[in-house]
């Protein structure tokens, strides 16, 4: 567990011209991505402790400083494992299917996120040049029998090992079944890029201390 407060450089900045404090701000939109909370439930608990706004007021924080939140709590964050389990979802945005691309360690912790109208090889190889990008490469690869994901990793990792075994990739599917929980208290979402904030923060500050 990583105990040093983080501060990025740019929060002040960020944060200037809103009536409520950074720790107010922080503390709801913590809130809102590590439990299984609706807007209009930190509006609640805020206004418990003597804080009045409203649940729209929280909807655009989570948007605008869960993006900040995940690069502070980056540096607190364990690098990624080398064995990878890679897989898609299906999340409904604004009454029609989208996609949700996901990828964890084998510790658990969630590498990347990637949120998609489309399901393809385009959209394959982009999700997986975004998470090679953090950091350390995987040695193995687990994934269903997609033929995409065969190409990608012949593409970008010729030399790590490729599983697409049946129930090899249960670690992702039990992932998925606990982000699914935490999008069940929502009134749905209603836009693409809700949906790549929302499945980001589970991975990222809801998983760290910081």
């Amino acid at each position: 567990m990583c105990r040093r407060r983080v501060r990025s450089p740019v929060w002040t900045s960020e944060f200037a011209g809103f009536r409520f404090p950074p720790e107010v701000i922080v503390l709801a939109v913590r809130w809102y991505l590590r439990y299984g909370l609706s807007y209009r439930d930190v509006e609640e608990l805020l206004a418990e402790r003597g804080v009045v706004v409203d649940h729209v007021t929280i909807y655009r924080w989570v948007r605008r400083f869960t993006p900040l939140l995940i690069e502070a709590a980056r540096p607190c964050r364990h690098l990624p494992g080398d064995r990878w389990f890679v897989d898609e979802t299906y999340v409904k945005v604004s009454g029609r299917w989208t996609y949700m691309y996901r990828a964890v360690d084998q510790f658990g912790q969630v590498i990347d996120v990637l949120a998609s109208e489309r399901r393809d090889l385009a959209t394959a190889r982009r999700f997986f040049t975004r998470a090679l990008s953090v950091g350390r490469r995987p040695v193995e690869v687990t994934t269903d029998r997609a033929a995409s994901y065969s190409r990608i990793l012949d593409e970008q990792l010729p030399s790590a090992h490729h599983v697409d075994v049946q129930y090899a990739n249960n670690p992702i599917e039990g992932d998925h079944g606990r982000f699914k929980a935490r999008l069940r208290p929502m009134r749905g979402l209603k836009r693409l890029r809700s949906a790549q904030v929302i499945g980001s923060g589970h991975g990222g500050p809801t998983r760290t201390s910081y």
